[in-house]
């Protein structure tokens, strides 16, 4: 099986690339090529070296998904894209990347098809941004999207097209709403959503982190080994079981800022607590206004999706994939 990785250099893509190393069968079948494709040189773990090809492309580019697309992945995971605080600061940028470079590979698949029969799995990163308010205290499967961001309109667009595009048997796809995914390890990037990582992750190695938002603010949470555990069951799920309706809101708990600072209190004691600073914004307090905060991922659960239950496990799950020996 030749499985490509589209935005492997990023947080998900990286541990999804180690997933692979560490369980060479976790996807299903023996890989004899694994492609890992982003905008900067992605890592290749050593177990991997001899079937992997890492290289640097922008999607947007004309020739570029074309001839990506030409050695024909059987499975194709699409994690490239602008983060959302990004998407909306710069309008053009967000469109050429997250929409219209999902397109370009959507019709390379399509064109290469034409050439010989090609429907490749293909799975999607999207996001419970595609959601707006006004809000349901708990959003069903299949509330319409109504995005109030950038980002998120750009994710619902793509959504639309993978369904249509799965419809007519041109690749077999299937979307995957991410929750907010924390405890993100490395540094703060540009997503609105950064903020809820770093006061977590910052002050449980000692150092302060600004929180831009009210201790009330509700969302919705997953940690990163769940991420990773998405993709992968959606890299094997009999397809047939979802039926047309393609895109999956993803389990994960519904939280308040509040209960992620609690749980770092109940790890790490009030000394990582007071490192918390807080400093409103109502730029990023606007953007999450319109955000989700609860769910019914009944779907996605009945088919065998999984996330955490608590804060703490989040909070702990992340000490031990990235803290040394797995303690503080």
């Amino acid at each position: 099986m030749h499985v490509m990785i589209l935005g492997a250099a990023g947080m998900i893509g990286r541990k999804l690339t180690d997933r692979i190393a560490a369980s060479p069968q976790v996807l299903g079948q023996t890989i004899s090529r694994l492609t890992l494709v982003d905008a900067f040189r992605p890592p290749v773990p050593a177990a991997l070296q001899t079937i992997t090809s890492a290289q640097t492309a922008d999607l947007s580019e004309a020739a570029v998904a074309p001839r990506l697309i030409a050695t024909r992945p059987d499975l194709i995971f699409h994690l490239a894209a602008i983060v959302s605080g990004e998407a909306e600061a710069d309008f053009d940028k967000g469109y050429r990347v997250n929409l219209d470079g999902t397109r370009a590979l959507f019709e390379a698949i399509r064109h290469e098809g034409l050439i010989e029969p090609y429907v490749p799995r293909f799975v999607f990163a999207s996001s419970i941004a595609v959601f707006g308010t006004p809000f349901p205290d708990i959003i069903p499967d299949d509330f319409f999207t109504t995005p109030l961001t950038s980002y998120g309109t750009q994710k619902a667009i793509s959504e639309l097209l993978l369904a249509d595009y799965s419809r007519r048997g041109i690749f077999d796809g299937i979307g995957i709403r991410l929750p907010t995914i924390c405890v993100r390890p490395g540094a703060p990037n540009k997503a609105a959503s950064s903020f809820f990582s770093n006061i977590l992750r910052e002050p449980l190695v000692g150092q302060p982190a600004v929180l831009p938002v009210s201790d009330q603010v509700r969302h919705w949470f997953a940690s990163p080994r769940s991420a990773v555990g998405f993709f992968v069951h959606a890299a094997t799920i009999d397809t047939q079981k979802i039926g047309p309706r393609r895109n999956l809101t993803m389990p994960g708990l519904s939280a308040l800022v509040a209960d992620e600072i609690e749980a770092l209190r109940r790890v790490a004691g009030d000394r990582a607590v007071a490192l918390i600073r807080r400093e409103p914004d109502p730029v990023i307090e606007r953007i999450v206004a319109g955000w989700a905060t609860q769910f019914d991922a009944r779907r996605a659960s009945s088919l065998g999706f999984k996330a955490e239950q608590s804060f703490e496990e989040i909070v702990q799950a992340h000490i031990e994939d990235e803290l040394e020996g797995g303690t503080l």
